[in-house]
Parts: C-alpha cells; structure tokens; sequence
C-alpha cells in the first residue's frame, strides 16, 4: 500500500497539495486528518465524494510501503497515520515549503521549496512534467494557493506562485468558487467571536512595530478562532497581530499569530513556546492553569522577542544636497538640473532647515519672472520631517498623509539625511532580497522562474 498524507487538522494549502500529489503519484491513496481547519471545512465536505479520502483509521494493520508527505516535514504532525500502520520499514518523501521547521521524520527524502504555497511546489512539478489536470482539482489547488499567499499578499509570495495559479486557471478552476471557499465567518459563533475579539483588541507600539492584541476566555474549544483572527488581521492595519484565547475547560492557552514584516519571525517567536507555522502565520498551545498570567507575561517580555523594526536612519541618503535659502531660483534651478532632483531642503546661515524647495516651487517662479529671487520667498515652509528613530510605517504614513517624495531627516534640528520615495521603495524592494539571503543560509535556492 502506498500513501499521501498531510499534516494533522488540514488546511486548504495542505488539501490542495495531495490533490497535485495524485497527479504526481497516480498510484498512491490519499489519507485525510480526522481534524480539517474550519476554513477548509467547507471545501471537504462539497468535494468529499471527488477527493474520496481514507481515513486513518482504514490504516490500521496494513502494510505502508511508502509515504508521500505534503505541507509539513514534522514527524508529531502525521503521528494519526502513523500509529496505525503495521510496518516501520516504509519509505518518506516529503514535499515541504517550511524550510525553518525541524526535519524529525526518519529517513525521508525532502523536497524543499520556499514558495508563498506548498500548493504551488507540486504545482510547478506537474506543469514541468506535462500533466494536465481536472478542473475541479484545479478549483481545490488555487483554493489552497489563495489561502496561504494571503491572497498573494504575504511577504514569502513568489513568481512560481503565480504561475501555478496561472496554470490552473487555464485548467479550468473556478475563481467564484474559490472566492466562496475563502469566506472565513460562516457560523454564528464565529461572526459573535469577531465582535468580542473586535471590541478587545489593545495596540501598542513595541520596538518600533505597531502591534495589537487580544485576550479571551472560552468556556471550550472552537474550531473557528484560526478565521476570526485572520479576519481581525484582515481588517485592521496592525502589522503584527497575537490572538490569545484561553480554554478553561481544557486548561490551555492557545496563541495565534498574523505578520506582515519580513524582519519579524512568527515561527521562531512561537517554536518558544512549542508551535510553528510560518514566518506570516504561526500559532503555539501552553499548558497553563493562568492564561491570564501568562498572556501578561508574553506581552511584557515582547521587548526581547521582537526584532527592532527598520527606521529612517536604515534608508536615508546620509550626504544630503541642500540649497541657502539666500540663493536666487535661478541658481536653485542649475543645481537641481545638474544633480537630477526634483526638490532639495532649504537651509539657513546657522544650518538649520527652514524649508524645502521642489521644482514646482521654482515654476511659480518662473511663470512670475522672479527667477533672481532667493528661494526663502518661494520655498514650502510648512516641514514634513523624520527623525532617525522613525520607523518604516511612520514614514509610509507621513509620505501617503501629506503627499511628499522627500522626508528631511532631523536630529536636534540638524539635517542628519533625507528620505526620498525612491528609498522607501529600494527598500521594499530589498525585503524580497532580504528574505532570499535568509533562504541562502538554509540551504534552499529560491530559483525564480519568471
């Protein structure tokens, strides 16, 4: 018997990779999890007959001769298959994109790729070999995709991931379908949740990183928090999210975390506390009598688990060009001209910005025939400056609010470096690179493909 499992409490990503697995390996039979992730719920039970899943438990006392493993490289993650089988002389092969969990599964071959989705891995192999699939299996594959990019909006996205999904719109699969799989509040409990959870969130800025929180107690377990917390994320502009729910009858605390920044880990931060996940999305369980307690705690010690964020004085040009504010229009003209600037600050006898002078400033001028008039008299006076401990965010948010390409940056009133929307995206850019780099030193090669 030969067999593609994934991990425990499956979710869409995790589904639409043994869907692609069967392409790959016509003769092997899909197990499922006795636990599916409520967003997936929906999704199993609408293809239930289609997938034609077996369940661990049809395992018991057979013979496994080999093991196809998707979504997960963590041996305690397929122990509900293991357990049941009657042999331990199976052969692994894993097809994994958590290039950061432990490989604990003996002997097996791993296929790594740190693609935005695992989906996309066996995606990319079945559109190498040439295999053309169903459009239902399509459906369920860019479900998967969908889900764990963030719609394509996490940090770990990459060209494959678009191309796969690419391929499997051309084979069929249903964007309608997918968008109605997708929809996180389906029950009750869960949209009540939401609102609770809404009404309790707590923001605070911690090392730079604008962070929120949220505490609550539940009576037992509920299947939907996964959702509530990705909605919560969803809707709020926080860039770090931590979703703390303590289970009393059960007598643990569940965390859950959401992140939109590449300096921070998800996954380091919860493998702490005996979870994992993924850099954007990780989540762990602690064994506690206090879930109160324990939530203060974490949140007080965030100081020294969290990277300090990225700032000003990370980005800025430091050899920053400046004009008198005594000089003509004229002379402020040929300088911007020579050094190919649209707008340079305006400095004083004492070296002190005054304002900050762009090209639009000197066509006023011009059109007024006051080309020999010092620039002080045509200058924007009302300064949107940044100070070298301004973070990323707050410069995004002074750039948008005030609609400026260029932030002087001030210390102790003196110009120290300027910040421009050309640095601000050169470092947006570099965060892919960044990431690459990280890759680099585990070992993997993102090996782009468009």
């Amino acid at each position: 018997m030969k067999i593609i499992v994934g991990h425990s409490n499956m979710d869409l990503d995790c589904i639409g990779s043994i869907v692609l697995a069967k392409y790959l390996f016509p003769d092997y039979q899909p197990v499922k999890s006795r636990l599916i992730h409520p967003v997936a719920m929906n999704l199993q039970n609408m293809y239930q007959n289609h997938l034609a899943f077996l369940n661990a438990k049809d395992l018991e006392g057979q013979h496994v001769s080999n093991i196809i493993v998707v979504d997960t490289r963590t041996q305690n993650r397929i122990t509900e298959y293991i357990e049941h089988i009657a042999n331990d002389d199976y052969k692994v092969e894993v097809w994994d994109h958590h290039p950061a969990d432990e490989k604990d599964i003996p002997g097996a071959v791993v296929h790594e790729k740190p693609y935005g989705s695992n989906t996309t891995q066996l995606g990319m192999e079945v559109i190498n070999r040439g295999i053309s699939i169903s459009p239902e299996d399509a459906t369920i594959a860019l479900a998967g995709i969908f889900a764990d990019t963030g719609n394509f909006t996490h940090m770990n996205v990459m060209c494959e991931d678009f191309q796969v999904a690419s391929f499997l719109i051309e084979s069929g699969a249903s964007l309608k379908l997918v968008s109605h799989f997708l929809k996180p509040l389906r029950q009750k409990l869960q949209i009540s949740l939401f609102h609770e959870v809404l009404n309790s969130l707590e923001y605070r800025t911690i090392q730079g990183h604008y962070l929120i929180s949220s505490y609550m107690d539940l009576e037992d377990e509920s299947s939907g928090v996964n959702a509530v917390v990705e909605k919560i994320f969803e809707v709020e502009d926080a860039e770090v999210y931590l979703a703390f729910f303590y289970v009393k009858k059960r007598k643990k605390l569940l965390i859950v975390g959401r992140n939109r920044k590449a300096v921070i880990n998800l996954n380091e931060i919860m493998a702490e506390f005996g979870g994992g996940g993924h850099a954007q999305a990780a989540s762990a369980i602690v064994k506690t009598e206090d879930g109160r307690n324990i939530y203060s705690s974490i949140i007080e010690h965030l100081d020294s688990i969290l990277a300090p964020a990225y700032t000003a004085s990370d980005i800025m040009t430091e050899d920053v060009i400046f004009i008198r504010d005594n000089a003509t229009l004229l002379e402020a003209s040929i300088k911007l001209e020579e050094i190919s600037h649209t707008g340079v600050p305006v400095v004083d006898a004492e070296e002190r910005v005054v304002g900050f002078l762009t090209l639009r400033d000197i066509s006023k001028g011009r059109r007024a025939g006051q080309m020999h008039s010092p620039v002080k008299g045509y200058m924007t006076r009302k300064l949107v400056t940044a100070g070298p401990e301004t973070t990323i965010r707050e410069i995004d948010d002074l750039m948008f609010e005030h609609n400026v390409g260029h932030l002087p940056v001030l210390q102790d009133g003196k110009l120290v470096g300027i910040v421009t929307r050309n640095d601000y995206l050169s470092f947006r850019r570099d965060e892919q690179q960044r990431r690459k780099k990280a890759y680099d030193r585990l070992g993997l090669s993102t090996e782009p493909g468009c």
